[in-house]
C-alpha cells in the first residue's frame, strides 16, 4: 500500500535519533521510506510500518554491502498525526522488493 506521509525533524523522538545513529540511517532516508516505501508486512497490531531498499555500495562495520533495508515503524493516531516509533535497517544484498 502506498500513501504519502510527510514527517519533519519535529517529529523525531531522541530515542529514534539514537537508533537512527546506531543502525546507520538519516533523516533523508526515513523520509523517502515515509513517501515511497512499501507497507511493512511484519508490523504488529495497532503498529503500522513502511519498508524500502536502497542501493549502499558501500562498507557498514567493515563489511562491504550492496544494499540497505529500511523499514520505519509509526502509529497513526486520531488527533495527534503520526508517532514515528523507531526505525530498523538491514545490510546486505537482493533484498526482496514487494
Amino acid at each position: 500500500m502506498r500513501g504519502e506521509i510527510h514527517i519533519s525533524k519535529a517529529d523525531l523522538h531522541p530515542h529514534l535519533e539514537s537508533r537512527m545513529n546506531q543502525r546507520g540511517v538519516t533523516f533523508e532516508e526515513i523520509r523517502q521510506v515515509m513517501t515511497e516505501g512499501e507497507e511493512a508486512v511484519e508490523s504488529k497490531p495497532g503498529t503500522l510500518g513502511k519498508v524500502l531498499v536502497f542501493p549502499y555500495d558501500a562498507e557498514w562495520e567493515g563489511r562491504y554491502y550492496q544494499e540497505k533495508e529500511v523499514t520505519v515503524y509509526y502509529k497513526n493516531i486520531e488527533g495527534h498525526g503520526i508517532i514515528m516509533l523507531t526505525v530498523m535497517a538491514r545490510y546486505g544484498q537482493k533484498f526482496s522488493r514487494r
